[in-house]
Protein backbone atom coordinates (compact mmCIF):
# COMPACT_ATOMS: atom_id res chain seq x y z
CA UNK A 1 0.00 0.00 0.00
CA UNK A 2 2.63 2.43 0.96
CA UNK A 3 5.18 1.65 -2.35
CA UNK A 4 1.93 2.14 -4.36
CA UNK A 5 0.70 5.51 -2.52
CA UNK A 6 4.44 6.69 -3.02
CA UNK A 7 4.83 5.98 -6.38
CA UNK A 8 1.38 7.45 -7.51
CA UNK A 9 2.46 10.65 -5.46
CA UNK A 10 5.89 10.67 -7.54
CA UNK A 11 4.63 9.77 -11.09
CA UNK A 12 1.59 12.68 -10.58
CA UNK A 13 4.29 15.00 -9.45
CA UNK A 14 6.50 14.51 -11.90
CA UNK A 15 3.29 14.93 -14.14
CA UNK A 16 2.78 18.13 -12.71
CA UNK A 17 5.85 19.41 -12.65
CA UNK A 18 6.30 18.79 -16.23
CA UNK A 19 3.42 20.07 -17.41
CA UNK A 20 2.47 23.04 -15.08
CA UNK A 21 3.71 25.85 -17.47
CA UNK A 22 1.19 25.71 -20.46
CA UNK A 23 2.44 27.53 -22.96
CA UNK A 24 1.77 31.39 -22.36
CA UNK A 25 -1.68 31.33 -22.56
CA UNK A 26 -3.81 33.56 -19.97
CA UNK A 27 -7.31 34.77 -19.21
CA UNK A 28 -8.19 38.30 -19.15
CA UNK A 29 -11.04 40.12 -17.56
CA UNK A 30 -11.32 43.25 -19.87
CA UNK A 31 -13.72 45.92 -21.15
CA UNK A 32 -13.90 46.67 -24.63
CA UNK A 33 -12.81 49.59 -25.04
CA UNK A 34 -14.50 50.81 -21.92
CA UNK A 35 -14.15 50.19 -18.11
CA UNK A 36 -16.44 48.02 -17.81
CA UNK A 37 -14.56 44.77 -16.73
CA UNK A 38 -17.07 41.98 -18.33
CA UNK A 39 -15.60 40.38 -21.09
CA UNK A 40 -13.40 36.95 -20.68
CA UNK A 41 -10.52 37.00 -23.40
CA UNK A 42 -8.46 34.48 -24.07
CA UNK A 43 -4.38 35.95 -24.64
CA UNK A 44 -0.55 35.21 -25.63
CA UNK A 45 1.33 36.37 -22.37
CA UNK A 46 4.68 37.14 -24.75
CA UNK A 47 3.07 39.55 -26.55
CA UNK A 48 -0.28 40.67 -24.98
CA UNK A 49 -1.99 39.81 -28.25
CA UNK A 50 -5.69 38.63 -27.84
CA UNK A 51 -5.83 34.82 -29.31
CA UNK A 52 -9.71 34.32 -28.75
CA UNK A 53 -12.76 36.35 -27.77
CA UNK A 54 -14.59 33.56 -24.97
CA UNK A 55 -17.18 35.84 -23.91
CA UNK A 56 -18.01 39.61 -24.76
CA UNK A 57 -20.76 41.37 -22.97
CA UNK A 58 -23.94 42.13 -25.09
CA UNK A 59 -22.29 39.32 -27.90
CA UNK A 60 -21.94 35.96 -26.77
CA UNK A 61 -24.93 34.21 -25.73
CA UNK A 62 -24.61 31.70 -22.33
CA UNK A 63 -26.13 29.22 -19.86
CA UNK A 64 -25.54 29.36 -15.91
CA UNK A 65 -26.53 26.90 -13.51
CA UNK A 66 -26.91 27.61 -9.61
CA UNK A 67 -25.47 24.37 -8.55
CA UNK A 68 -27.54 24.58 -4.89
CA UNK A 69 -30.67 25.19 -6.14
CA UNK A 70 -30.08 23.62 -9.63
CA UNK A 71 -32.09 26.18 -11.64
CA UNK A 72 -30.35 27.09 -14.80
CA UNK A 73 -30.28 30.81 -16.22
CA UNK A 74 -30.59 30.68 -19.88
CA UNK A 75 -30.21 34.33 -21.98
CA UNK A 76 -29.54 35.09 -25.63
CA UNK A 77 -27.44 38.40 -24.09
CA UNK A 78 -28.30 40.08 -26.94
CA UNK A 79 -27.91 43.76 -26.98
CA UNK A 80 -29.81 45.31 -25.06
CA UNK A 81 -31.41 42.94 -22.85
CA UNK A 82 -31.70 43.29 -19.18
CA UNK A 83 -29.75 40.47 -18.61
CA UNK A 84 -26.66 42.86 -19.33
CA UNK A 85 -25.47 43.76 -15.28
CA UNK A 86 -28.15 41.82 -13.71
CA UNK A 87 -27.37 39.55 -11.30
CA UNK A 88 -28.14 36.82 -13.46
CA UNK A 89 -25.69 37.46 -16.02
CA UNK A 90 -22.23 35.75 -15.47
CA UNK A 91 -19.72 38.65 -15.02
CA UNK A 92 -22.22 40.70 -13.47
CA UNK A 93 -21.21 43.89 -11.54
CA UNK A 94 -18.31 43.56 -12.90
CA UNK A 95 -15.07 41.25 -11.88
CA UNK A 96 -11.88 42.10 -10.65
CA UNK A 97 -10.73 38.54 -9.07
CA UNK A 98 -9.99 35.46 -11.07
CA UNK A 99 -8.45 32.25 -11.51
CA UNK A 100 -7.56 29.16 -14.05
CA UNK A 101 -7.81 26.00 -12.60
CA UNK A 102 -5.84 23.91 -15.56
CA UNK A 103 -6.91 20.59 -13.54
CA UNK A 104 -10.59 21.16 -14.36
CA UNK A 105 -10.22 23.68 -16.96
CA UNK A 106 -12.28 26.03 -15.40
CA UNK A 107 -11.94 30.13 -15.19
CA UNK A 108 -12.86 31.06 -11.20
CA UNK A 109 -14.02 34.29 -10.53
CA UNK A 110 -15.89 36.36 -7.90
CA UNK A 111 -18.14 39.57 -9.31
CA UNK A 112 -17.87 42.14 -7.53
CA UNK A 113 -20.84 43.08 -5.13
CA UNK A 114 -22.10 39.55 -5.13
CA UNK A 115 -21.63 36.89 -2.28
CA UNK A 116 -20.95 34.48 -5.00
CA UNK A 117 -18.46 31.99 -6.66
CA UNK A 118 -18.80 31.13 -10.58
CA UNK A 119 -16.88 29.69 -12.74
CA UNK A 120 -16.86 29.05 -16.54
CA UNK A 121 -16.36 25.62 -17.86
CA UNK A 122 -14.14 25.96 -20.56
CA UNK A 123 -14.11 22.28 -21.27
CA UNK A 124 -17.24 22.17 -22.31
CA UNK A 125 -18.23 22.17 -26.39
CA UNK A 126 -21.87 23.80 -25.84
CA UNK A 127 -22.45 26.22 -28.59
CA UNK A 128 -22.51 29.07 -25.52
CA UNK A 129 -20.44 29.01 -22.57
CA UNK A 130 -21.49 27.14 -19.32
CA UNK A 131 -20.92 29.01 -16.58
CA UNK A 132 -21.87 28.03 -13.15
CA UNK A 133 -22.39 29.82 -9.58
CA UNK A 134 -22.26 28.93 -5.62
CA UNK A 135 -23.90 31.62 -3.17
CA UNK A 136 -22.05 30.64 0.42
CA UNK A 137 -22.06 33.01 3.88
CA UNK A 138 -18.42 33.12 3.73
CA UNK A 139 -18.48 35.16 0.83
CA UNK A 140 -21.07 37.79 1.85
CA UNK A 141 -18.39 40.05 2.79
CA UNK A 142 -18.89 41.21 -0.58
CA UNK A 143 -22.20 42.58 -0.16
CA UNK A 144 -21.30 45.50 2.15
CA UNK A 145 -21.05 48.67 -0.21
CA UNK A 146 -17.86 48.79 1.62
CA UNK A 147 -15.15 48.68 -0.73
CA UNK A 148 -12.58 46.95 2.09
CA UNK A 149 -14.84 43.60 1.43
CA UNK A 150 -14.60 43.37 -2.17
CA UNK A 151 -12.56 39.94 -3.61
CA UNK A 152 -10.14 41.86 -6.17
CA UNK A 153 -7.20 39.30 -5.89
CA UNK A 154 -7.45 35.17 -6.87
CA UNK A 155 -5.18 32.49 -7.63
CA UNK A 156 -4.72 28.88 -8.01
CA UNK A 157 -1.90 27.60 -5.38
CA UNK A 158 0.19 24.55 -5.79
CA UNK A 159 -1.93 22.58 -4.13
CA UNK A 160 -4.95 22.84 -6.30
CA UNK A 161 -7.22 24.85 -4.19
CA UNK A 162 -8.06 28.35 -5.32
CA UNK A 163 -7.73 31.50 -3.08
CA UNK A 164 -9.07 35.19 -2.95
CA UNK A 165 -8.60 38.13 -0.66
CA UNK A 166 -10.17 40.97 0.32
CA UNK A 167 -9.20 44.03 -0.65
CA UNK A 168 -8.35 45.00 2.66
CA UNK A 169 -6.70 41.49 3.50
CA UNK A 170 -8.87 40.65 6.80
CA UNK A 171 -10.12 37.60 4.50
CA UNK A 172 -8.36 35.19 2.81
CA UNK A 173 -10.89 32.72 1.05
CA UNK A 174 -9.51 29.14 0.23
CA UNK A 175 -11.81 27.16 -1.93
CA UNK A 176 -11.45 23.54 -3.64
CA UNK A 177 -11.71 23.29 -7.64
CA UNK A 178 -13.15 19.74 -7.88
CA UNK A 179 -16.83 18.51 -7.91
CA UNK A 180 -17.74 19.57 -4.40
CA UNK A 181 -16.27 23.31 -4.03
CA UNK A 182 -15.55 23.37 0.10
CA UNK A 183 -15.03 27.48 0.59
CA UNK A 184 -13.03 28.19 4.24
CA UNK A 185 -12.32 31.40 5.30
CA UNK A 186 -8.78 30.95 6.99
CA UNK A 187 -8.69 34.63 8.21
CA UNK A 188 -6.62 37.84 8.24
CA UNK A 189 -3.22 38.35 6.58
CA UNK A 190 -0.56 39.21 9.15
CA UNK A 191 1.96 41.57 8.18
CA UNK A 192 5.93 40.28 8.82
CA UNK A 193 7.66 41.92 11.60
CA UNK A 194 10.27 43.26 8.52
CA UNK A 195 7.23 45.12 6.67
CA UNK A 196 8.24 48.58 8.95
CA UNK A 197 5.29 51.32 7.66
CA UNK A 198 4.23 49.28 4.73
CA UNK A 199 1.30 46.87 6.04
CA UNK A 200 -0.54 44.66 3.60
CA UNK A 201 -4.11 45.96 4.85
CA UNK A 202 -3.12 49.48 3.80
CA UNK A 203 -5.78 51.35 1.19
CA UNK A 204 -2.89 53.39 -0.09
CA UNK A 205 -0.34 50.50 -0.30
CA UNK A 206 -2.12 47.11 -0.45
CA UNK A 207 -5.96 46.99 -1.66
CA UNK A 208 -6.46 45.85 -5.60
CA UNK A 209 -3.84 44.05 -7.54
CA UNK A 210 -4.10 40.47 -7.90
CA UNK A 211 -2.65 37.40 -7.11
CA UNK A 212 -0.23 34.62 -8.45
CA UNK A 213 1.23 31.23 -6.76
CA UNK A 214 4.60 29.68 -6.55
CA UNK A 215 5.25 25.91 -7.05
CA UNK A 216 6.22 26.00 -3.31
CA UNK A 217 3.63 26.60 -1.67
CA UNK A 218 3.54 30.40 -1.55
CA UNK A 219 1.32 33.51 -2.91
CA UNK A 220 2.41 36.34 -3.97
CA UNK A 221 0.16 39.97 -3.57
CA UNK A 222 0.49 42.53 -6.57
CA UNK A 223 -1.30 45.52 -5.65
CA UNK A 224 -2.45 48.31 -6.76
CA UNK A 225 -0.11 50.67 -6.01
CA UNK A 226 2.58 48.58 -7.19
CA UNK A 227 3.54 46.88 -4.04
CA UNK A 228 4.65 42.75 -3.83
CA UNK A 229 4.08 40.55 -1.04
CA UNK A 230 5.09 36.98 -0.32
CA UNK A 231 2.31 35.58 1.49
CA UNK A 232 2.90 32.04 3.50
CA UNK A 233 0.32 30.12 3.38
CA UNK A 234 0.88 28.04 6.94
CA UNK A 235 1.27 31.43 8.78
CA UNK A 236 -0.84 33.59 7.00
CA UNK A 237 2.36 36.27 7.34
CA UNK A 238 2.89 38.58 4.35
CA UNK A 239 5.87 39.91 4.16
CA UNK A 240 6.68 42.85 1.82
CA UNK A 241 9.61 42.32 -0.97
CA UNK A 242 9.33 45.89 -2.69
CA UNK A 243 8.18 48.17 -4.97
CA UNK A 244 7.78 47.35 -8.62
CA UNK A 245 9.85 50.16 -11.29
CA UNK A 246 9.40 51.22 -14.39
CA UNK A 247 5.57 52.06 -14.64
CA UNK A 248 4.16 55.03 -15.27
CA UNK A 249 2.38 57.39 -11.76
CA UNK A 250 -0.78 56.55 -13.59
CA UNK A 251 -0.81 52.83 -14.05
CA UNK A 252 -2.47 50.73 -11.77
CA UNK A 253 -1.53 47.32 -10.88
CA UNK A 254 -4.74 45.08 -11.56
CA UNK A 255 -3.53 41.57 -13.03
CA UNK A 256 -0.81 39.37 -12.93
CA UNK A 257 -0.27 35.84 -13.98
CA UNK A 258 3.31 33.46 -14.37
CA UNK A 259 5.00 33.38 -17.88
CA UNK A 260 7.10 30.63 -18.60
CA UNK A 261 9.95 32.19 -17.53
CA UNK A 262 9.36 32.96 -14.00
CA UNK A 263 8.37 36.41 -15.20
CA UNK A 264 5.52 37.67 -14.39
CA UNK A 265 2.84 39.61 -16.60
CA UNK A 266 0.84 42.44 -15.57
CA UNK A 267 -2.18 44.88 -16.68
CA UNK A 268 -4.04 47.49 -15.24
CA UNK A 269 -7.70 47.95 -15.45
CA UNK A 270 -7.93 51.99 -15.94
CA UNK A 271 -5.41 52.45 -18.98
CA UNK A 272 -4.77 51.39 -22.07
CA UNK A 273 -0.86 51.48 -21.61
CA UNK A 274 -1.00 47.76 -22.40
CA UNK A 275 0.84 44.76 -20.55
CA UNK A 276 4.43 44.68 -18.49
CA UNK A 277 6.69 42.00 -17.84
CA UNK A 278 8.03 42.09 -14.05
CA UNK A 279 11.20 40.42 -13.44
CA UNK A 280 10.86 38.49 -9.78
CA UNK A 281 14.53 39.27 -9.05
CA UNK A 282 14.49 42.85 -9.29
CA UNK A 283 10.53 44.04 -9.53
CA UNK A 284 12.09 45.97 -12.54
CA UNK A 285 9.30 46.35 -15.00
CA UNK A 286 9.01 45.82 -19.01
CA UNK A 287 6.82 47.12 -21.66
CA UNK A 288 5.16 44.22 -24.30
CA UNK A 289 4.80 45.10 -27.45
CA UNK A 290 1.43 44.30 -27.96
CA UNK A 291 0.08 43.99 -31.77
CA UNK A 292 -3.45 45.00 -32.54
CA UNK A 293 -6.32 46.56 -29.88
CA UNK A 294 -4.70 46.65 -26.47
CA UNK A 295 -7.44 46.03 -23.74
CA UNK A 296 -7.34 47.12 -20.41
CA UNK A 297 -7.54 43.98 -18.24
CA UNK A 298 -9.12 43.80 -14.26
CA UNK A 299 -7.71 40.35 -13.76
CA UNK A 300 -5.06 37.81 -15.23
CA UNK A 301 -5.30 34.43 -14.82
CA UNK A 302 -3.53 31.29 -16.13
CA UNK A 303 -2.13 28.11 -15.10
CA UNK A 304 1.43 28.67 -14.23
CA UNK A 305 3.21 28.51 -11.07
CA UNK A 306 6.31 30.87 -9.60
CA UNK A 307 9.85 28.64 -9.52
CA UNK A 308 8.30 25.38 -11.42
CA UNK A 309 12.03 24.65 -12.44
CA UNK A 310 13.17 24.63 -8.92
CA UNK A 311 10.72 22.64 -7.56
CA UNK A 312 11.70 19.80 -10.78
CA UNK A 313 14.94 19.79 -9.50
CA UNK A 314 14.27 19.29 -5.62
CA UNK A 315 14.03 16.01 -4.13
CA UNK A 316 10.79 15.94 -2.64
CA UNK A 317 8.19 17.18 -4.43
CA UNK A 318 5.26 15.65 -2.75
CA UNK A 319 3.70 18.50 -1.02
CA UNK A 320 2.46 19.44 -4.66
CA UNK A 321 0.55 17.09 -4.97
CA UNK A 322 -3.47 17.74 -5.02
CA UNK A 323 -4.80 16.51 -1.97
CA UNK A 324 -8.62 15.39 -2.72
CA UNK A 325 -11.33 16.59 -0.02
CA UNK A 326 -13.41 13.35 1.31
CA UNK A 327 -16.59 14.23 3.01
CA UNK A 328 -20.35 15.10 2.62
CA UNK A 329 -23.06 17.57 2.44
CA UNK A 330 -21.84 17.98 6.05
CA UNK A 331 -18.59 18.02 6.62
CA UNK A 332 -15.12 17.96 4.03
CA UNK A 333 -11.73 16.21 5.63
CA UNK A 334 -8.44 17.76 3.83
CA UNK A 335 -6.04 16.63 3.40
CA UNK A 336 -6.22 13.46 2.14
CA UNK A 337 -3.86 11.63 2.19
CA UNK A 338 -2.81 13.83 5.52
CA UNK A 339 1.42 14.14 5.16
CA UNK A 340 2.61 14.47 9.11
CA UNK A 341 0.31 15.21 11.93
CA UNK A 342 -2.54 17.57 11.13
CA UNK A 343 -5.84 18.26 9.06
CA UNK A 344 -8.66 20.32 8.72
CA UNK A 345 -12.61 19.32 8.90
CA UNK A 346 -15.24 21.45 7.72
CA UNK A 347 -18.58 21.52 9.10
CA UNK A 348 -20.27 22.80 5.99
CA UNK A 349 -23.74 23.75 7.42
CA UNK A 350 -25.32 25.67 9.83
CA UNK A 351 -26.15 22.66 12.15
CA UNK A 352 -24.39 23.81 15.48
CA UNK A 353 -24.20 21.65 18.71
CA UNK A 354 -21.27 19.68 19.94
CA UNK A 355 -19.27 16.86 18.21
CA UNK A 356 -16.75 14.30 18.29
CA UNK A 357 -13.52 13.99 15.68
CA UNK A 358 -12.21 10.43 16.37
CA UNK A 359 -9.42 8.85 14.41
CA UNK A 360 -8.73 4.73 14.88
CA UNK A 361 -6.68 2.60 13.09
CA UNK A 362 -8.34 -0.17 10.92
CA UNK A 363 -8.60 -2.23 13.93
CA UNK A 364 -10.92 0.02 16.11
CA UNK A 365 -8.43 1.30 18.21
CA UNK A 366 -8.57 5.13 18.68
CA UNK A 367 -5.57 6.88 18.03
CA UNK A 368 -7.23 10.19 18.74
CA UNK A 369 -10.50 12.36 19.70
CA UNK A 370 -11.30 15.57 20.25
CA UNK A 371 -14.61 17.72 21.04
CA UNK A 372 -15.22 20.35 18.95
CA UNK A 373 -18.21 22.88 19.14
CA UNK A 374 -19.89 24.01 15.80
CA UNK A 375 -20.91 27.69 16.05
CA UNK A 376 -21.62 28.62 12.81
CA UNK A 377 -21.58 27.53 9.10
CA UNK A 378 -18.29 27.26 7.18
CA UNK A 379 -16.33 26.31 10.70
CA UNK A 380 -12.95 24.90 10.54
CA UNK A 381 -11.44 22.81 13.15
CA UNK A 382 -7.57 21.60 12.86
CA UNK A 383 -6.93 18.55 14.22
CA UNK A 384 -3.19 18.20 15.68
CA UNK A 385 -2.20 14.72 16.34
CA UNK A 386 0.32 14.63 19.52
CA UNK A 387 2.70 12.44 17.35
CA UNK A 388 2.50 11.31 13.96
CA UNK A 389 1.07 7.93 13.91
CA UNK A 390 2.92 5.00 11.11
CA UNK A 391 2.13 5.38 7.44
CA UNK A 392 -1.41 4.06 6.50
CA UNK A 393 -4.88 3.68 6.51
CA UNK A 394 -7.03 5.06 9.04
CA UNK A 395 -10.14 5.29 9.55
CA UNK A 396 -11.78 8.85 11.07
CA UNK A 397 -15.17 9.23 12.50
CA UNK A 398 -17.64 12.24 13.34
CA UNK A 399 -20.15 11.93 16.25
CA UNK A 400 -23.18 14.29 17.12
CA UNK A 401 -23.81 14.97 20.89
CA UNK A 402 -26.23 11.80 20.90
CA UNK A 403 -23.37 9.83 19.57
CA UNK A 404 -24.83 9.42 16.09
CA UNK A 405 -22.53 9.15 13.36
CA UNK A 406 -22.44 11.89 10.73
CA UNK A 407 -19.24 11.14 9.16
CA UNK A 408 -17.21 8.13 8.57
CA UNK A 409 -14.39 7.53 5.87
CA UNK A 410 -11.00 6.30 5.24
CA UNK A 411 -7.80 8.82 4.90
CA UNK A 412 -4.43 8.18 4.38
CA UNK A 413 -1.11 9.19 6.51
CA UNK A 414 2.18 9.53 4.66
Amino acid sequence: MKLKLLLSVFILSFTICSTAQDANKAFAITGNGDFQWMNIRQIDLATGAVTKNIFEKGVTGFMMRNIITGKEVTAENKPGTKQVGSAEFPTATMVAAAAYDKKHDKLFFSPMFLSELRWLDLSSNAENPKFYTLQSPLLSLANSNDEANHFTRMTIGADGNGYALTNDGNHLIKFTTGKKIVITDLGNLIDASLNNHISVHNKCSSWGGDMVADALGNLYLFTASKNVFKIDLESRIATHLGSITGLSGVYTLNGAAVDNDDNVIISSANTFEGFYKVNMKDLAATKLNTTGQVYNASDLANGNLLFTSQVRNTVGVAPLVQREVIGNQFISIYPNPVFGSQFKVTFDNRATGEYNIAVTDIQGKVIMSKQVFVKSAGQVETIQMKTKPANGMYLIKVTNANKKSVFADKIVID
